[in-house]
């Protein structure tokens, strides 16, 4: 049998051949369980704006909101869960979030391989395995059916050396899905304020709020902003905009991050090496310079 691993390996790569079944656009981007978590939290808040006018929701409804979502999407039972409040407005939200930012995510991807006859007997993943790899309780040693009662001392120092890598890899992949796909606002959300531009919850709700206004995804609102203050003036852009002048500068840095990352990965025929750490200079500089301080020295 095929490791689990290897079978998820597999669809992303089944996906990458065979796009034009999946999307209509060569940029679309999958969307893994963090970005799920993530789009569920964004549209059980669009939810709640609409029927209670706060655009807001407790950490206690999206977890318990999840743990639902994925069983139904799953075609897992889900006779003693409860249903969410809103739950049909919740999936059309849903829905109409990953269409917004060209993304599919993880189980689209899954049931779309199996709807189409692209994957093997070998190659497909239960229901109930997706559930756990997506939940994140899926034990590492899936083919030894147990879990080791004495795991490895880890030092403190270790510890935080796993959590900066984690960090560092999430922040170089979103920044590399957002240069392919511009309209993947979750890529955005976790590298807005990534290193430190004085983007916090404030500017991505302001920016988020005037893009939906635009009918643009949020990058290109602002970049729209930007470029409106270095082509009409401050209060040009402030007095169409008014949210927004006080991200300024914040915003003004991330697009011209943006716009140096293009540049350099337009200068790189080959793309597969644009993203590598081993190409000469340039990019490993630059993935330097996203990490947060004291991040340098992590391998990716």
């Amino acid at each position: 049998m095929i490791a689990f691993q290897q079978k998820m390996l597999n669809l992303i790569k089944c996906f990458r051949r065979q796009w034009p079944l999946f999307s209509n656009s060569e940029r679309t981007t999958v969307c893994g369980a963090d970005c799920m978590l993530m789009a569920l939290q964004l549209s059980m808040a669009e939810v709640n704006k609409q029927h209670c006018g706060d655009f807001t929701v407790s950490l206690s409804d999206v977890l318990e909101t999840w743990k639902y979502f994925l069983h139904d999407k799953l075609g897992l039972s889900y006779e003693n869960m409860k249903e969410p409040k809103n739950y049909a407005d919740l999936k059309k939200a849903y829905d109409a979030f990953l269409a917004r930012n060209n993304v599919l995510d993880l189980i689209d991807i899954c049931q779309k391989c199996y709807g189409l006859g692209l994957v093997s007997e070998d190659e497909s993943i239960a229901p109930v395995q997706l559930l756990e790899f997506i939940s994140g309780i899926m034990n590492v040693q899936e083919n030894s059916g147990f879990v080791l009662s004495t795991p490895t001392p880890v030092s403190r120092q270790g510890q935080e050396n796993v959590k900066v890598t984690i960090l560092a890899k999430k922040c170089v992949c979103s920044y590399l899905s957002l240069l392919v796909n511009s309209k993947d606002d979750l890529a955005l959300a976790h590298i807005l304020n990534v290193p430190d531009r004085g983007l916090g919850r404030e500017a991505f709700t302001n920016l988020k709020h005037a893009s939906q206004k635009k009918k643009m995804s949020i990058f290109l609102m602002a970049t729209s902003f930007i470029r409106t203050v270095e082509l009409g003036g401050r209060g040009c852009a402030s007095s169409l905009f008014d949210p927004l002048r006080v991200h300024v500068k914040g915003l003004s840095d991330f697009i011209n991050f943006i716009d140096k990352l293009q540049e350099i990965i337009g200068e790189i025929l080959n793309p597969r090496v644009c993203g590598s750490c081993k190409s000469e200079g340039a990019t490993h500089g630059i993935i330097l310079s996203i990490l947060p301080i004291g991040a340098s020295s992590v391998h990716l």
